[in-house]
């Protein structure tokens, strides 16, 4: 096989070639033909676009847009040319926004106040999730949040002080923010929410001057990808390299919880989920981040070759079928007890797991308000998420480790 080496295009060489040629073209031509030098000149434009062009296409191959996020999909933080942009690719499931902020210091008066210029460290925030408080709490920025719906459901014992202080004002439901309140505490930025269309409080609330920012990490389909969001809330406090470094070491716990788990022999079979209404049994889908989890944990998730980054449904039949013999039973949906299971349907005490004893939910740990901690702390720790996920079937490969999230179902 003969490989042939192809020459590197050289802009400027190309340029310099095309000249000469021009000129050597010229000199053959006698001075009898000057009609044939007129034609020639209007080439001469063109030939020299075209070189031009080449070289501009070239020099622009060669910029490359450095982003520091390796696992998010939903945004990008970019360091060009002296300034930093905080891009959010997306506010909401299947929207088609593309959000481009400049990040600039306060002491930095040359840039003009908009709603695209975000000015840092942010003092007083507005969350609307829990998912952003274990991130924030990590930054030691609690004390910064003004402002949370619903604020039962946060778990933190630091953030609930602050609630129980009165330093956290209540701002009404995660689907039915009070402006009014909110207008009044007057933040410097509100971090939104949103499931499939855009929240009109908080489109309200931009008119009235406040900027607000889409935060979308639940959308993420791995682990890591949902954890990088702390990189978000470090770049709005001015604290990227300590964002930084934290994602490191849970990026790192998780990579070496991911080997230890390869030592194991065995693949254990897994069902997930349960029936809550309708006789539909919702489970992860095979693309999903709670699948992703399985996975990296080596275990046989009974569903993991589906379609789809969110939940399947499918009925109680189908699920008999396939997961009958399934050894462990992790994650069935909301329930908390095999009593409460029994009660919803009879025949969850044909599977295996069940007779087994082999159920395991994270609705049993909760915060003194009721807030359940798993869904407030794995999406920032999934590297306790997947040692659990270990832990509960694979034992002897964390020997001294005790589960965070989950509890054996009594």
């Amino acid at each position: 096989m003969r490989f042939v080496l192809k020459p590197k295009f050289d802009a400027k060489v190309s340029f310099k070639l095309v000249l000469k040629n021009i000129f050597v073209i010229l000199l053959k031509i006698s001075s009898n033909n000057m009609n044939k030098i007129l034609k020639l000149s209007f080439l001469i434009p063109f030939l020299l676009m075209f070189a031009c062009n080449k070289q501009s296409n070239t020099n622009h191959k060669k910029k490359k847009i450095l982003s520091k996020i390796r696992y998010a999909k939903g945004f990008d933080i970019i360091d060009k040319k002296g300034s930093k942009k905080l891009i959010i690719k997306t506010d909401y499931k299947n929207s088609n926004n593309f959000s481009d902020y400049t990040i600039t210091k306060k002491n930095n008066q040359q840039v003009a106040e908009s709603h695209y210029n975000i000015r840092v460290p942010i003092k007083e925030i507005i969350l609307t999730s829990t998912t952003h408080v274990p991130m924030v709490e990590l930054l030691n920025e609690e004390e910064s949040i003004i402002g949370f719906p619903n604020s039962k459901y946060i778990s933190s014992k630091k953030t609930r002080s602050l609630i129980d202080n009165g330093q956290i004002k209540e701002i009404g439901k995660e689907s039915s923010l009070n402006t009014e309140i909110i207008l009044e505490l007057q933040p410097e930025l509100v971090v939104g929410f949103a499931v499939a269309s855009e929240d009109k409080n908080l489109t309200t609330l931009k008119k009235a001057g406040i900027p607000v920012i889409y935060n979308a990490d639940w959308l993420e389909n791995t682990p890591l990808g949902r954890a990088e969001w702390i990189q978000f809330f470090g770049i709005l406090f001015d604290k990227e390299k300590q964002a930084d470094s934290i994602f490191k070491t849970i990026e790192k716990n998780y990579n070496e919880a991911k080997e230890i788990a390869k030592k194991s022999k065995i693949s254990p079979k897994i069902i997930s989920g349960a029936i809550m209404s309708k006789g539909i049994w919702n489970l992860p889908a095979g693309d999903s981040f709670v699948a992703q989890f399985m996975k990296d944990a080596n275990l046989n998730y009974l569903w993991k070759n589906t379609k789809g980054k969110g939940s399947l449904s499918l009925s109680f039949e189908s699920v008999f079928d396939k997961g009958k013999n399934a050894d462990f039973w992790i994650a069935p949906a909301y329930f908390t007890t095999k009593k409460d299971l029994l009660k919803s349907n009879n025949l969850y005490a044909e599977f295996k797991a069940f007779k087994d004893d082999e159920i395991y939910t994270p609705t049993t740990k909760k915060g003194t308000t009721g807030g359940v901690i798993y869904y407030e702390l794995a999406p920032t720790r999934p590297d306790l998420v997947l040692k659990d996920f270990i832990k509960i079937t694979n034992p002897k490969l964390l020997p001294n480790y005790t589960l965070t999230f989950f509890e054996k179902m009594k």
